[in-house]
């Protein structure tokens, strides 16, 4: 094998490592239930961003003045990711892991191609149209299929609420990566444009670890998930996650991070026992069409007729 195979090679692997890990997370959630989600999304972004910002510290350190300069982009985002894993483990716990889960990945690139449809002047094509409507066919169709309490999954007003909990991860996913880009466009290399972003994100995500997180040090269960969640899918997920996008496109990145929602669909069938009705599966593939219809690549152009830009994934 090649040089360059054996780099794609690896780098396919650690991206799918990452998207592995990633799926792990809502499972990992259910096993400490008497833990609150805002707790268990403190403490696996907020220790897990402090973990990012320590690895990074010697670029962080170097590229200082850069940071300064473009504060409100590194605040902004550090803000969002701060309330990403409240949102997201929020989702779970009220919609179930696979619906919380779904929503929460299908979203993010619809949210994301309009924040920068409305910050950066990008027009939406015929493309993005199409997974919109296929993102939120599946969405609505993840809504209809809870008509009721339905395997202790929860009631429709739990899952609408977990739904729109979903939403909320899903855009604050878009605006941290987007801000982070920003600071990126701006000189700073990337390992320090995220370990700024996500160290900042856990140091605002602190004081509601300290205020909720009692429960964490209730027993030795509860412990071992808190530090799995920091440790594992949020420290070495995106160590493994930036292993491979310096070896693979963007675009192949973002496709083979869509084995996510299924290895948290498949964990929360065997693991937590949740059941789907058909229609509910339905919407699953439905979001996991629009985000491989997101995913590949293609050319957007500016509105001011700038050059063409192609999407990130």
């Amino acid at each position: 094998m090649s040089a360059p195979a054996r780099e794609h090679l690896l780098g396919v692997l650690g991206v799918l490592l990452a998207a592995v890990l990633w799926g792990t997370t809502g499972t990992a959630a259910t096993l400490a239930p008497e833990v609150s989600a805002v707790a268990i999304g403190a403490v696996a972004m907020g220790m897990g961003g402090l973990l990012q910002a320590l690895v990074a510290a010697p670029r962080i350190h170097g590229s200082r003045a850069l940071l300064r300069a473009r504060w409100p982009w590194l605040l902004s985002g550090a803000v969002a990711v701060a309330i990403y894993p409240l949102a997201f483990y929020g989702a779970m716990r009220l919609a179930g892991v696979t619906i919380g889960t779904v929503v929460s990945i299908g979203s993010a690139p619809l949210l994301s191609a309009l924040i920068e449809s409305r910050f950066d002047g990008l027009r939406l094509g015929a493309r993005w149209k199409l997974g919109a409507v296929l993102g939120l066919a599946g969405m609505a169709l993840l809504c209809l299929a809870e008509t009721g309490p339905h395997d202790g999954v929860g009631s429709t007003a739990r899952v609408v609420q977990g739904v729109l909990m979903g939403v909320v991860a899903g855009l604050t996913y878009a605006f941290y990566s987007w801000s982070a880009r920003r600071l990126m466009q701006g000189g700073i290399p990337t390992r320090a444009a995220m370990g700024a972003t996500f160290g900042l994100g856990g140091i605002l995500l602190m004081p509601v670890l300290l205020l909720t997180g009692a429960p964490l040090l209730a027993s030795v269960n509860n412990v071992t998930v808190g530090l799995y969640m920091a440790l594992v899918p949020m420290f070495l997920g995106y160590l493994g996650f930036g292993y491979g996008l310096a070896r693979v496109p963007a675009s192949t990145a973002t496709t083979i991070t869509l084995f996510e929602p299924v290895v948290a669909a498949l964990l929360a069938v065997v693991i937590v026992g949740e059941r789907l009705p058909l229609l509910g599966w339905v919407g699953i593939v439905l979001v996991i069409a629009c985000l491989v219809c997101l995913s590949a690549p293609v050319r957007w152009t500016r509105a001011r007729s700038d050059n063409p830009v192609s999407t990130p994934g």
